[in-house]
C-alpha cells in the first residue's frame, strides 16, 4: 500500500511538473512567493481549458434547439444570497464553528451593510435571476435550458491537490427547466448525456464513478444528487455533479412561468448538470498521460484526441540555420496549415529529437518536418506522437491527410 500511495504521489508530481515546464499551468502570484488556492493558466493550459469550453458548448447549447446560454455578473445583489438561504448556511466547519466560504466585498465608496456584495459561490444563481428575461425574450415551451460558463469564487480554509480545490475557479453548468412529474425522466437522460461527453473530450471512463448522495449530505435545495467521483493520484473525489433542485430556486426568487400548453401560472422544476473546468482540465491531463520507451529512454506523453489537444500539429525545419528549409516550411507548410486549422505551432528550439519530446509533453499529434528531400520532391516527414512512427506526405495533401485524421 505505502508503495502504491507513493506511485500515485509521483505521478501527481510528474503532472504539476509538466503543466509548469510546457507553459500549461503556472502558481498565482508565483514571483511574490505564490498565492494559495490561484492558478495562472500558460498559454497551452488557456488552449486546452478553452478546447474544453468550445466542445461543451457546442455539445450542449450550440447543437441543440432548447438551450438558451447567459454570461450574468459576477456580483450580484447581497439579496439574491440571503434569499436563497448562501449567507446562512454557505458554510464549512473550522474548529467547532461554521466559517462561510463566499468571498465578501463592499461595492462603492460607502463602507455599510448596504455596499456589501459577494463574489458568487456558484453560477446557478446568475440564471435563475434572468429566468423571467430569458423567458419574456424567447418565449421558450418546457423543457428548456439555459446554461453558462463562468468564474466562481469560494473562501477555501484549506486549498490542496493542485487544480482540485482553489479559491477561484470555472463552471460549466445548465439549468434545465421541466414539469415537477418528468423530473425522474430528465434526471436520467442528462445523467447519460454527461458521461457521454466525458467519453467525447477524452477523460478515462474506467476512472469515473457514480455515487448517489445521501440526504444528509446533499445541498439543502437538491431532492436528489449524483456525484460523478474520478480516481486522481489523491483519491476517489468528485469530479462533476448532478442534482435535481425542485422548485426551490425559483419559488425562492418569486418567478413563475405562464405554461401556454396546459394554462395558468406554474413554478418548474429543475435539473442540474454541472462541470467544474478546472477538474475536467486535471482529469483529462491525468486521463492522458503516458510513459513508454523511445530510444532506450523513458518518454511521458499527452495523448489528447486531436480534436481537443491544444496543439493540432508543430512544424519545423530540419535545420534553422538553412535559410532555404526555413523559407520552405514557413511559407508553403506553416502558413497554409496554421490558416486552416489555428491550432498549429512552429518550432525550430534544440535538435529534432528535443523537438519531438517537447511537442509529445505538449499533447500534439503530428511533428512535421521539412528536410533536404523537400525541395526536390515535395514531400514531408509527419511523425505521429503515439507510435512515434513516420510517413512521407505530399505537401499538397497535408492539409486533407490531418482533415482525415481529425474525423
Amino acid at each position: 500500500m505505502k508503495k502504491e500511495n507513493t506511485e500515485e504521489n509521483n505521478l501527481m508530481e510528474k503532472i504539476v511538473s509538466l503543466c509548469k515546464r510546457r507553459g500549461f499551468i503556472f502558481s498565482g502570484s508565483e514571483i511574490y512567493g505564490g498565492f494559495a488556492g490561484t492558478y495562472d493558466w500558460g498559454h497551452f493550459g488557456l488552449a486546452l481549458k478553452n478546447n474544453i469550453k468550445q466542445n461543451w458548448w457546442k455539445k450542449f447549447v450550440d447543437s441543440r434547439r432548447d438551450m438558451y446560454g447567459i454570461d450574468a455578473a459576477i456580483l450580484m445583489r447581497q439579496e439574491v444570497w440571503q434569499a436563497t438561504g448562501h449567507v446562512a448556511n454557505f458554510a464549512d466547519p473550522l474548529d467547532g464553528k461554521a466559517f462561510n466560504t463566499m468571498l465578501k466585498t463592499q461595492v462603492g465608496a460607502k463602507k455599510d451593510e448596504i455596499a456589501v456584495s459577494y463574489l458568487r459561490p456558484e453560477t446557478a444563481q446568475g440564471m435563475f435571476v434572468n429566468f423571467k428575461n430569458t423567458v419574456d425574450a424567447f418565449h421558450p415551451k418546457l423543457p428548456f435550458g439555459m446554461a453558462q460558463i463562468g468564474k466562481a469564487f469560494r473562501n477555501e480554509i484549506a486549498p490542496r491537490d493542485f487544480l482540485f480545490r482553489q479559491r477561484e475557479f470555472e463552471q460549466m453548468e445548465i439549468e434545465y427547466f421541466i414539469r415537477a412529474e418528468d423530473w425522474e425522466k430528465y434526471f436520467d437522460y442528462w445523467k447519460d448525456e454527461m458521461l457521454v461527453w466525458m467519453e467525447e473530450v477524452g477523460i478515462d471512463m474506467s476512472k469515473v464513478h457514480e455515487l448517489e448522495v445521501v440526504k444528509e449530505d446533499r445541498a439543502h435545495y437538491s431532492s436528489r444528487t449524483i456525484d460523478f467521483e474520478f480516481d486522481y493520484p489523491f483519491g476517489k473525489k468528485e469530479l462533476f455533479g448532478l442534482a435535481y433542485r425542485t422548485d426551490f430556486d425559483l419559488k425562492t426568487h418569486k418567478l413563475e412561468y405562464i405554461d401556454e400548453e396546459e394554462g395558468g401560472k406554474m413554478v418548474p422544476h429543475v435539473i442540474e448538470p454541472t462541470f467544474g473546468v478546472d477538474r475536467a482540465f486535471l482529469a483529462l491531463i491525468l486521463s492522458s498521460y503516458k510513459e513508454d520507451e523511445k530510444d532506450g529512454e523513458v518518454r511521458s506523453y499527452l495523448k489528447f484526441k486531436p480534436s481537443i489537444a491544444p496543439v493540432i500539429c508543430a512544424v519545423s525545419p530540419l535545420l534553422k540555420n538553412k535559410p532555404e528549409l526555413v523559407e520552405y516550411a514557413n511559407t508553403k507548410v506553416f502558413v497554409p496549415l496554421k490558416s486552416e486549422f489555428g491550432r498549429v505551432i512552429w518550432d525550430d528550439n534544440g535538435n529534432i529529437g528535443k523537438r519531438y519530446r517537447r511537442q509529445d509533453e505538449i499533447g500534439t499529434p503530428w511533428c512535421i518536418v521539412v528536410d533536404f528531400d523537400t525541395l526536390t520532391n515535395n514531400t514531408v516527414t509527419v511523425r505521429d506522437r503515439d507510435t512515434g512512427e513516420q510517413e512521407r506526405v505530399k505537401v499538397s495533401e497535408l492539409i486533407s491527410y490531418i482533415k482525415d485524421k481529425l474525423d
